[in-house]
């Protein structure tokens, strides 16, 4: 029926926005047909939230890429329930359908059908949390009723994150990491570290790997962009990265035209 058909394509772009903030995603297959043109073409609006978030997670390959060399270098982890981040928190130990996609990233699915806002428990933290698509403020230590409209699941941004965004991309290897947005989301002292390597090759096993210091002291409103350890075949010698700073009164969302508020050439040192 129509009304079913309304549901399956809803809930399978749900399911596009979600898997955005995973690790793995395969939305591609042979019954039923899944891919995102498969959802009304050009003018549907489940296609166009599904394009929006494709093009996030192009974006998103330098975090996403850091977080798996930390796993492999560091044990780190990608996907974290919230008590791995606020043990002292009674009330995220006991949330079950909301998680943390690496340190910056608190994401909230939506499974309901016809939602458009869904309560989102925002854990203690120093400085609050930012809506990802807004860049508005938002208090910690809080259950808040997060908007969920057709193209945006609720996803908030720990103060202090560092998030690198990389260039808009057709498929991963079409052209460098350059320039890299850095957005660090004030209220609290943070950092990051980004991992690069060849990216097609095992050669990260044998220590060919580089990785990028940055520090964010909130006191000082300082990003310090560290000297970079290690090399590999293709290393860009010289890039751009462009710094935003979201903060309570200077909100930035995204996507946003917003420029940058300072840019710099790295060069390792």
């Amino acid at each position: 029926t129509s009304a079913a058909t309304d549901e399956w394509r809803e809930l399978n772009m749900r399911w596009f926005e979600y898997a955005t903030f995973l690790p793995l995603m395969r939305v591609h297959g042979q019954a039923p047909v899944r891919e995102i043109w498969q959802f009304g073409g050009d003018t549907s609006p489940a296609y166009a939230a599904m394009l929006k978030f494709d093009r996030l997670r192009y974006r998103l390959l330098p975090y996403v890429y850091s977080l798996a060399g930390a796993v492999t270098q560091r044990a780190g982890t990608i996907l974290r329930p919230l008590v791995m981040d606020f043990r002292t928190d009674a009330t995220a130990r006991a949330v079950v359908d909301q998680y943390m996609f690496g340190p910056a990233f608190l994401v909230a699915p939506v499974t309901t059908y016809k939602a458009t806002t869904r309560s989102v428990y925002l854990p203690s933290t120093a400085g609050g949390w930012y809506l990802f698509w807004t860049g508005a403020a938002a208090a910690g230590g809080a259950t808040v009723s997060a908007p969920a409209p057709f193209d945006a699941m609720p996803v908030y941004v720990r103060a202090g994150s560092i998030v690198p965004l990389g260039p808009e991309l057709q498929y991963t290897g079409e052209k460098p990491a350059d320039p890299i947005t850095l957005y660090v989301y004030a209220g609290a002292d943070g950092s990051f570290t980004l991992y690069e390597d060849q990216g097609t090759t095992n050669d990260y096993e044998k220590g060919s790997f580089s990785e990028i210091p940055l520090q964010w002291s909130d006191a000082s409103k300082t990003l310090k962009i560290g000297a970079r350890q290690g090399t590999f075949t293709g290393m860009l010698a010289s890039r751009t990265f462009q710094i935003v700073r979201v903060a309570a009164g200077k909100a930035v969302g995204y996507p946003s035209t917003t420029t940058a508020d300072k840019t710099v050439t790295y060069t390792g040192t």
